[in-house]
């Protein structure tokens, strides 16, 4: 067993050194490391450079528009907050939403699958019975109900999204247990009487490393556009509090007389969900070792 790791790692780490050296070579990843990484920045320093707070009322400007006249440097809604403290904390409640229901979501799903993929037999069937049972609910609807049951608070909305979001995350991971199940370093490991669970962890997840980190960058723009999408039906994020999707809800409402309402918190998304895709394309191709 001990020759075997010890063959394992330096392949590993070759493997890793050739990933991160095709991922530099891939411009439009290494772009949106940068955008994401502006905005993040952006969003937690920048509010800090305005006077006013994403809930403060303005009365002397309602509803002006983007201007370095005043202090309102992208303008204010119908009741005088400013857009730009709001939208930059939008950005920072959506990217936190989207990482942390990402995060429940693989823990969950994570476990799940390789723990069906590695048991097999009666307890994968029994497993993946179940999680097919829950993809026959309507996703949206599920979201909904825990939203509406247990408070909207913003730490319940990525619970919810990510609570029913790890059901694709268990079938890829329970796939590729089932194909390491039978590899050298596991049947090692199991002759020298480690524990299931034991290799499960040990041997099974950290080489399920590459598929699962592409895989993730994919689902945080999906969880990102789904707590948009609750935002903007009014089940997600509330006032005073500021998401892209409330932003965006309250931009649509006011479009034809107050178009930059709806753009600065769109534009924001956009650019995050493309980052975001980019990367994951990013990963994919620097992960897959059939690339040169």
């Amino acid at each position: 067993m001990s020759a075997v790791a010890a063959e394992a790692v330096p392949a590993g780490r070759s493997l890793w050194a050739d990933a991160r050296r095709r991922l530099a070579r891939n411009r439009a990843a290494i772009a949106s490391l940068w955008v994401l990484g502006a905005l993040a920045v952006l969003a937690l320093v920048g509010p800090s450079l305005s006077p006013w707070s994403y809930d403060a009322l303005d009365w002397d400007h309602v509803g002006v528009g983007p201007t370095f006249a005043n202090s309102h440097w992208l303008g204010t809604d119908p009741l005088g907050r400013d857009l730009y403290v709001r939208a930059l904390h939008g950005v920072r409640v959506s990217l936190a939403i989207g990482l942390l229901a990402t995060l429940v979501s693989l823990a969950i799903g994570v476990t799940w699958g390789a723990a069906a993929g590695y048991a097999g037999g009666r307890v994968d069937a029994v497993m993946m019975r179940t999680v097919d049972v829950l993809y026959s609910l309507p996703y949206i609807f599920f979201v909904i109900l825990l939203t509406v049951v247990f408070d909207r608070h913003p730490a319940t909305v990525f619970v919810a999204i990510g609570a029913v979001g790890w059901l694709t995350m268990a079938r890829v991971v329970r796939g590729q247990a089932q194909s390491l199940r039978h590899r050298e370093f596991v049947e090692a490991a199991v002759a020298a009487g480690v524990p299931p669970a034991r290799i499960v962890w040990r041997h099974v997840v950290p080489n399920l490393a590459g598929p699962v980190i592409v895989y993730a960058t994919l689902m945080v723009p999906q969880m990102i556009l789904v707590e948009s999408f609750l935002s903007f039906l009014g089940l997600g994020i509330q006032e005073p509090l500021a998401s892209l999707g409330n932003l965006m809800a309250e931009g649509a409402a006011e479009m034809e007389n107050a178009p930059w309402l709806l753009l600065v918190p769109g534009t924001c998304l956009v650019a995050i969900v493309l980052a975001l895709n980019f990367l994951g394309d990013g990963l994919r191709d620097a992960l897959d070792p059939r690339e040169g």
